[in-house]
């Protein structure tokens, strides 16, 4: 029987993903009150995450009838590590330049994605994804004010090129992560974050963590079992129902979300370049999600 699609794009499942993309947009208000550098707190969300996940991961029953295929997991403990680096570089781009600059950068992902499988897969760029490239090329410019540096080291500051890395970081992850055919969504989610925190403990500085306040731990906490476990348990729980057409467009709560918050809470003031990026940027976005026409 093939699913209408009335039943794919049901009411419960649309408000859990748009839950799951709002709360995902607040990410970046909580990190910069967390009172930890990106690193620990990428740490703290791993260890969280793996808890929370792993729970419905063995209350679902999932946990006793996976069926386990080598490549496959190893690929998932790939994306685990792109899955880290791409969170570590996007909360230092936030760091440095602020949530509004850094979440527009950071979905520079979906062009990285297209000029990658034209490269890899010899997929020819269109009009339409060229002109998204464009887009996207000159967004990052007005974004990055380049018209108020003086060098090409002004430019590229520290927050645009982490951004641009967790932009690279997310893209990886999203090519290297599609066609799971064997492992739930549950296990690809669970091995990846626990994998990170296994990753990440060498290198964190556990002494960061001394002399954080209530309300520092609040924050870290709610980065971690909120913004993870929950938005990924919501996220999975809902798209398996929804039209990749649908889901796309949701995705797009989470950078608006983000740009509000950190206007009219954090008390963020665009420039106009800065503005004018963000409007192409998400312009760019739009673009991608176009259908491809289908030659006959």
């Amino acid at each position: 029987m093939i699913a209408t699609e009335n039943t794919l794009n049901n009411r419960p499942s649309v408000i859990k993903m748009s839950i799951a993309m709002i709360l995902f947009g607040s990410v970046g208000f909580f990190s910069e009150r967390s009172g930890v550098p990106a690193l620990e707190l990428v740490f703290i969300r791993c260890v969280c995450a793996s808890v929370f996940l792993g729970f419905f991961w063995w209350a679902s029953g999932r946990l006793r009838s996976e069926n386990w295929n080598r490549n496959e997991v190893f690929r998932i403990l790939i994306c685990g590590i792109f899955l880290i680096l791409n969170w570590i570089y996007f909360f230092k781009a936030i760091e440095e330049s602020g949530v509004t600059v850094a979440i527009s950068i950071y979905h520079l992902a979906p062009v990285i994605v297209m000029i990658f499988r034209a490269f890899i897969y010899k997929e020819k760029l269109t009009l339409i994804p060229m002109i998204a490239i464009l887009a996207f090329f000159s967004g990052t410019l007005a974004i990055a004010e380049i018209n108020r540096t003086s060098s090409v080291s002004e430019f590229f500051s520290q927050g645009l090129i982490f951004g641009l890395l967790s932009a690279l970081f997310y893209a990886l992850l999203t090519l290297t992560g599609k066609g799971f055919k064997y492992a739930s969504s549950y296990a690809i989610t669970t091995i990846q974050v626990a994998f990170g925190a296994l990753l990440l403990i060498p290198f964190v500085n556990f002494s960061a963590f001394d002399n954080l306040t209530g309300m520092n731990w609040l924050y870290i906490l709610i980065t971690g079992f909120v913004h993870t476990g929950i938005v990924f348990y919501l996220f999975f729980d809902s798209i398996r129902h929804l039209s990749t057409q649908l889901i796309a467009i949701l995705v797009f709560l989470d950078p608006l979300v983000a740009i509000l918050m950190d206007i009219f809470i954090t008390g963020f003031a665009p420039s106009i370049e800065q503005w004018i990026g963000i409007i192409l940027i998400f312009g760019g976005m739009a673009l991608t999600l176009m259908p491809k026409k289908k030659h006959i």
